[in-house]
């Protein structure tokens, strides 16, 4: 019973942290919604700032799998679980930052600069640096992010649970992915464009809502998806070691019902 319980924690903490590495580095593209699904692009109104529509960064193909993450930790091993895979991804993402601001300085060979394609010559070394070469603020921006949308998401999960206890999963892991994705929307652009680009509040405010409308829409239409994987926790658990660590993690979090 042991073995099951430290297996799943590894499966959902790797899993975990792999989606939050990926979706850091992902995020450098920024793509159309619009145009990927083949549809016409919205134009919103807001705050005074015209024609905005769904210009999103690749990261959010990822983001919402790792709040679901969040939640199914949350739910088996508590705060002290989540936390430990939060600081535990935030500092892996720290480190491979460092490790590419390194390798962005090394002295490329000659033979690799230039590469020729049928779309013309690429010169690789200034595409390795500017697709990997995040600016400072943008970096410090999205990892304090997600440090704050994982925090909050845990205490938003647990204040729910005190008043459901393990009924109605998805208000619970919804209702606190809604909450933290809220913040974090703001917090990242605030951080990264607002600070370290200088850019004026009402388009930095403007940006967050449309980016929090994909994300609240993304995150009702996976709700299904929690309960399809409690489903499949709970079989490979079993009733009794599943009810246990449920248990466990109420308790260790303050919200026992």
């Amino acid at each position: 019973m042991k073995d099951k319980r430290t297996t799943l924690f590894y499966v959902l903490g790797t899993f975990f942290i792999a989606n939050a590495m990926l979706a850091e580095f992902i995020g450098v593209k920024i793509f159309s919604l619009e145009q990927t699904l083949g549809i016409k692009q919205f134009a919103f109104n807001i705050l005074g700032n015209e024609n905005l529509s769904f210009n999103l960064t690749a990261g959010v193909l990822l983001w919402p799998v790792v709040f679901i993450m969040t939640d199914i930790i949350n739910e088996y091993f508590g705060r002290n679980g989540v936390r430990f895979m939060s600081y535990t991804a935030a500092l892996l993402i720290a480190y491979s930052y460092l490790m590419i601001f390194f390798s962005i300085h090394l002295v490329p060979a000659d033979f690799w600069i230039t590469r020729h394609t049928s779309a013309g010559d690429i010169n690789m070394n200034l595409a390795y640096n500017t697709i990997f070469g995040q600016g400072l603020w943008i970096i410090i921006g999205s990892l304090a992010a997600f440090l704050v949308g994982q925090l909050v998401d845990v205490t938003v999960f647990h204040l729910l649970k005190r008043r459901t206890g393990n009924a109605q999963i998805w208000l619970r892991a919804t209702g606190s992915t809604l909450v933290s994705q809220f913040i974090d929307s703001f917090v990242v652009l605030f951080i990264a464009f607002y600070i370290g680009a200088g850019w004026i509040l009402k388009l930095v405010l403007a940006i967050g809502i449309v980016n929090y409308m994909y994300k609240f829409l993304v995150a009702v239409v996976l709700t299904p998806l929690l309960y399809l994987i409690h489903n499949v926790i709970d079989k490979y658990l079993g009733k009794e070691l599943s009810e246990e660590l449920m248990r466990e993690a109420s308790l260790s979090s303050g919200s026992a019902t």
